[in-house]
């Protein structure tokens, strides 16, 4: 049985019908999986990512999270759309991940975006993190649940990305700057007490798209529930979001007093991500960035 017949089959059990891949097309896709559409009886198509079989718990976490992120389209359903994912497993030596099939443009009304995302994150839970670790890139991410956000974000966040960094020989480098961010970090978070908001967790622009009907579409989520100001924050980072976005989410939920600040700390956990990913570049960055919050 070849993989795309495996597949094939898992999606009829998902589906509760018979259901035949006849044609499958590679659309590319990130440094991480292959992506392709595939379509067969009645028409249907749908987005399958495959990696090797080891890998399959990424998959699983980003069947979940999708799934997580689905309440949003209970209240928002003609706004936000979430690709539906529909199955996951192993066949062979790879792994897969089938999702609804949305055809998407990058070009859509922004406002609608930013209205979108700030009811996404009204979305909220008693404490922050998630009942589940999951990844971001390709990096283990800890979801421990903290009552308070302050702990979250050290233990959970920027202490993890500052181990790895001192596992591939750059202590020396970070010390002491490393130490003076943790213990000021009571500073940079006072009196801030956000919510723990539903978040996307990796929002910059290769992760949003919009309809052809012009309705922002969110995929390859990192999700845990945090301060919401770390979506904004990152959405600031690698650009791809136009001020219609910004003045829209302002509009329906203000942020607060000193983001701007703040917005340095939530960046750079996504910096020391990339230092950890993709070598000493960004590394470079990551200090500068500490030395402004000291």
């Amino acid at each position: 049985m070849t993989h795309w017949q495996a597949i094939s089959t898992h999606i009829s059990e998902s589906l509760g019908k018979n259901f035949q891949i006849q044609q499958h097309s590679s659309i590319g896709g990130g440094s991480i999986n292959s992506a392709w559409k595939v379509s067969g009886t009645d028409n249907l198509e749908f987005f399958v990512k495959l990696n090797s079989a080891s890998l399959e718990f990424m998959f699983q976490v980003e069947y979940d999270s999708l799934n997580e992120l689905l309440q949003v389209t209970v209240t928002d359903a003609s706004i936000m759309q979430i690709p539906k994912p529909i199955c996951f497993g192993t066949t062979g030596s790879q792994s897969y991940l089938v999702l609804e099939y949305i055809p998407m443009t990058s070009h859509g009304d922004g406002r609608l975006m930013g209205q979108a995302l700030a009811r996404m994150h009204r979305i909220t839970a008693e404490q922050f993190g998630w009942y589940q670790d999951n990844i971001i890139g390709s990096t283990p991410q800890s979801n421990t649940r903290h009552s308070d956000w302050l702990s979250f974000w050290r233990e959970e966040r920027i202490i993890p990305q500052f181990k790895m960094l001192y596992d591939k020989g750059y202590k020396s480098y970070l010390r002491p700057l490393d130490e003076k961010l943790l213990n000021n970090l009571d500073n940079l978070l006072a009196n801030h007490k956000p919510a723990p908001s539903l978040l996307h967790g990796d929002l910059w622009s290769g992760n949003y798209a919009y309809t052809r009907d012009g309705n922002p579409v969110i995929f390859d989520p990192a999700i845990y529930y945090g301060d919401r100001e770390a979506d904004i924050a990152m959405t600031e980072l690698f650009g791809g979001f136009g001020r219609d976005f910004y003045d829209a989410y302002n509009a329906s939920w203000p942020l607060d007093a000193g983001y701007s600040q703040r917005k340095t700390l939530y960046n750079l956990y996504h910096i020391l991500n990339h230092a950890n990913l993709f070598g000493s570049s960004y590394l470079n960055q990551a200090v500068g960035m500490i030395e402004r919050l000291v």
